[in-house]
């Protein structure tokens, strides 16, 4: 009885799915229904639209690569606070980055290196002028421009050594009785920031 039962229910399931299904028109059998008022002014309205714009539309064009490798390169070095040095006509400059000491000259391909704690040198002629950075990011561009962002910078011949080796010491000791990890990682980078102004002042 109960298998009668739900065979009579699914017949009316189908036979109801199918009066509706047959009862839907298709939209293509939909009768017209364009607005020929609004298509001519659509036409009217639209060659004198401008495009949609996109993201690069807003974008400054690429600066031009030289046909012949300068003489100079130019340099930025910039900090959050400060403009160190802007504009500024160099023979080259060596930066510290994560890989290694980067030597930048005229025509070097264009790169983004991120700096490490180190010794930045700016060679104009005979003169060097030194900083040192503890971190940040340089934009090697293919026009011989050189943009230099570090977080902090100080030239190195305002660094006092004895402050570096009692800064040295004390983030040794933190380091060495660190109980947390965030005390841990504080402690890390104190000791690499100062081992590494250590090691400039000696070096």
């Amino acid at each position: 009885m109960l298998r009668q039962a739900s065979r009579l229910i699914s017949r009316s399931v189908t036979a109801a799915s199918s009066k509706s299904v047959t009862a839907r028109a298709f939209s293509t059998e939909l009768p017209s229904t364009i607005d020929s008022t609004f298509v001519e002014s659509w036409k009217k309205v639209a060659p004198n639209m401008d495009p949609p714009r996109t993201p690069s539309s807003f974008m400054k064009p690429r600066p031009s690569t030289a046909s012949s490798i300068p003489t100079k390169l130019t340099v930025n070095f910039v900090l959050p606070y400060a403009s160190e040095l802007s504009g500024k006509e160099v023979d080259m400059v060596i930066i510290p980055a994560t890989t290694g000491q980067m030597g930048v000259l005229p025509g070097h391909v264009p790169t983004i290196a991120e700096l490490k704690p180190g010794i930045m040198s700016v060679h104009e002629g005979t003169d060097i002028k030194k900083y040192f950075v503890s971190s940040g990011f340089a934009f090697l561009h293919a026009n011989s421009v050189a943009d230099i962002i570090a977080v902090e910078a100080v030239p190195l011949e305002n660094i006092d050594a004895s402050q570096v080796q009692k800064g040295l010491a004390e983030f040794t000791q933190k380091l060495a009785s660190a109980s947390t990890d965030l005390e841990k990682a504080e402690a890390q980078i104190g000791v690499e920031v100062h081992s590494a102004m250590n090691a400039a002042l000696s070096g």
